[in-house]
């Protein structure tokens, strides 16, 4: 679940969301939008204000890293 999806799954407003977690409420404006990302402080913010984990995964094939 991307961080968007959970804070309009929320019962929160984006307000509440943004003070609780200890982000700028422009900063999540703007990714709610779709007008830029976030960078890695306010993402794990977010994830862990939300209760959401942060996990990396190999899209897929490719020809530069070691994922096929």
């Amino acid at each position: 679940m991307a961080i968007a999806d959970a804070v309009r799954a929320s019962d929160q407003t984006p307000y509440a969301i943004a003070k609780g977690a200890g982000v700028a409420r422009s900063q999540l404006s703007r990714l709610m939008s779709g007008e830029r990302g976030l960078n890695t402080d306010t993402i794990e913010r977010l994830a862990e204000y939300l209760g959401l984990r942060i996990t990396i995964e190999p899209k897929g094939k490719t020809t530069k890293g070691q994922a096929r």
